[in-house]
């Protein structure tokens, strides 16, 4: 149901840029830009007011609080962009709902090492503030992991689209 819902509202959202763009791109784009948005949402609440600003001290090691708020950020947005990933974005998948969760899980665990390294990069060596850091990432981040999405995890396997339209044109022959 609240599927249907997010369709409805993307299909009217859709109309302007039916001619620029593919609804899936367009679902992708949409999607994908709520779930960033709230990820750095997330992510100032988190670096701000949850770790105001500081080291978190674990027991083995420390880690720097603008990491730390990466992470806390990712711990709702990774179940919230699947969900989104699966049922709205690339629903046309014939993939294993496992399948699809396992390399979700491994394209957000590079997603988090790119995130981490370019992070490091942005605010530990090029000084930006935080949360520009996280944009900028972000933007560099969404490109790899679309054509990522798009091509291994939620692709649709051939030989099952070709057989899926074969039995379609027999049932529609008889």
């Amino acid at each position: 149901m609240l599927r249907n819902v997010i369709l409805q509202v993307l299909q009217f959202f859709y109309q302007p840029f039916s001619r620029i763009m593919p609804w899936q791109t367009f679902r992708y784009l949409a999607c994908g830009g709520g779930n960033t948005v709230l990820d750095i949402f997330l992510y100032f609440i988190c670096y701000n007011f949850v770790l105001h600003q500081q080291m978190v001290h674990l027991v083995f090691f420390n880690m720097s609080a603008h990491i730390a708020a990466l992470f806390m950020s990712m711990a709702v947005t990774f179940p919230t962009g699947f969900l989104l990933s699966k049922y709205v974005v690339f629903s046309e998948s014939n993939l294993r709902g496992r399948t699809q969760l396992f390399r979700y899980f491994i394209l957000v665990a590079i997603c988090i090492t790119l995130n981490y390294l370019l992070m490091k990069i942005f605010v530990d060596q090029l000084h930006l503030y935080p949360t520009v850091g996280k944009i900028c990432t972000t933007a560099l981040v969404v490109c790899f992991s679309y054509l990522t999405q798009k091509k291994f995890t939620f692709k649709v396997k051939k030989q099952h689209a070709a057989a899926s339209t074969t039995t379609q044109q027999l049932a529609t022959k008889s």
